[in-house]
């Protein structure tokens, strides 16, 4: 099994699609409207933005969270939370050992929070 598709709730797909093609630095892979479905393709998994899906916290991996951040800082998006560390890696459980997990979280433009992660090595090493 693997995982294939998040649902996303979005008010008006085309200022959700100027969005999220600017977050991903991709545009939509498909869009039918009606009934109003728009897709991305997020490494091999599909994002699908629709005004009946109800709201959801994604997560996006960023290499450069401070850069991306104030890069969407510049262009207006709400930051609800700046880069913090929030866990360090001391084994391989959930991302490379010896790393840090760093997140920060914004405001999509329908109202949604999106969540932005870098691992970045650990302070020190």
């Amino acid at each position: 099994m693997r995982f294939v598709q998040v649902a996303q709730h979005a008010e008006d797909l085309q200022r959700a699609a100027d969005f999220y093609s600017a977050l991903l630095d991709a545009e939509p892979t498909a869009s039918f409207d009606p009934p109003g479905l728009l897709f991305f393709d997020v490494d091999g998994v599909r994002l699908l933005l629709e005004k009946g899906a109800p709201s959801a916290l994604t997560y996006f991996e960023v290499a450069d969270i401070q850069g991306a951040v104030e890069a969407l800082r510049r262009r207006g998006v709400p930051i609800i939370a700046d880069p913090h560390m929030v866990y360090a890696h001391e084994d391989s459980t959930l991302g490379p050992a010896g790393s840090e997990e760093w997140m920060a979280f914004i405001e999509d433009s329908e109202g949604n929070t999106v969540g932005l992660v870098s691992r970045v090595r650990a302070s020190g090493d």
